[in-house]
């Protein structure tokens, strides 16, 4: 059933999600002209895996926020390049959880066991799980695409469809696999979460020696937490929307707005918030960046002399 929202709404809704991706776009920029500036940032699996991080979460924003853009205007599309849109935004999407669970590994390693961490956390390593946590991602749904094109005839890549995973990717033994894999991630991104941050927060508890540094942990490990939890969401989205749309018919593209909210740029705001402004090494260099732009912006420009004058 075709359901749109009317002009005025559609017009908000692009203006919102287009806001957001200036905002979003300048931010991560920032942080990556940061990292990519200082040599320090190098040699800190942490600040690796935050910046991979970061780039992930700007071609997730970007990808998705195309598609949503491109469903508005066009409404249908090309079925092969909505399979590329939905893979991108499915493994990038992926990623960000997964990423976040070996940083919360990093980070119990290092307050932990932190005579065991520069054998453990080395930059090598480091690049070794990144690459990793693509293949983990990557390879449970790129079987959707080779899958669709064995059982889908030439022609349906031809055709053009509203820009859905679930109208593109059709068969029902891919829902049922979509299930079963959502529920690994979800159960090993939570356990993780569990183990790894209660552990650390039972060590700044223990090595904190003021009442405010034990507090400051307190409130980093509480954002981490629900950048995780904002991110997991992912994983279940697909049955809550269901539901949703079953309790409240009426309001498909309300809650097809709110979710893509919540899920998929909310999450994008607090990285740089935990990572990049209250890190106080990167905030230091941020500083310096900023500053170095503004002296630069702020230099006169002075004119060539010319030979008339002189």
């Amino acid at each position: 059933m075709l359901v749109r929202d009317t002009f005025t709404t559609a017009v908000v809704k692009n203006l919102i999600v287009v806001l957001v991706w200036l905002v979003l776009s300048y931010i991560n920029g920032t942080l990556v002209a940061t990292f990519f500036r200082h040599q320090t940032f190098y040699e800190d699996p942490r600040y690796i895996l935050f910046i991979h991080m970061v780039i992930n979460d700007a071609i997730q924003l970007t990808v998705t926020i195309t598609l949503f853009v491109l469903s508005y205007i066009f409404y249908k599309i090309n079925v092969s390049l909505c399979c590329f849109f939905v893979l991108v935004a499915v493994f990038t999407t992926r990623n960000t959880p997964v990423n976040l669970a070996c940083m919360a590994i990093e980070r119990y390693i290092a307050i932990c066991k932190p005579l065991h961490h520069p054998q453990i956390c080395t930059v090598r390593r480091t690049h070794t799980v990144i690459g990793l946590i693509w293949f983990i991602c990557v390879a449970p749904d790129i079987t959707d695409l080779f899958v669709t094109l064995a059982k889908e005839s030439h022609s349906f890549f031809h055709e053009s469809v509203f820009c859905l995973r679930q109208n593109v990717f059709k068969d029902p033994i891919l829902t049922h696999k979509r299930q079963v894999f959502d529920i690994i991630y979800f159960s090993c991104v939570f356990l993780t979460l569990v183990f790894t941050y209660l552990r650390i927060l039972f060590a700044a508890r223990a090595l904190s020696t003021e009442k405010t540094s034990a507090q400051r942990a307190r409130n980093t490990i509480l954002l981490h937490g629900a950048q995780l939890a904002m991110c997991m969401l992912s994983y279940i989205s697909p049955s809550v929307g269901i539901i949703l749309h079953l309790i409240f018919p009426s309001r498909i593209l309300e809650i097809r707005f709110a979710n893509y909210l919540i899920v998929y740029i909310l999450p994008r705001f607090l990285s740089p918030v935990i990572y990049g402004v209250r890190d106080k090494k990167f905030r230091k260099y941020l500083k310096m960046h900023h500053l170095s732009n503004s002296c630069r912006a702020k230099l006169p420009t002075v004119a060539p002399l010319d030979k008339n004058d002189m």
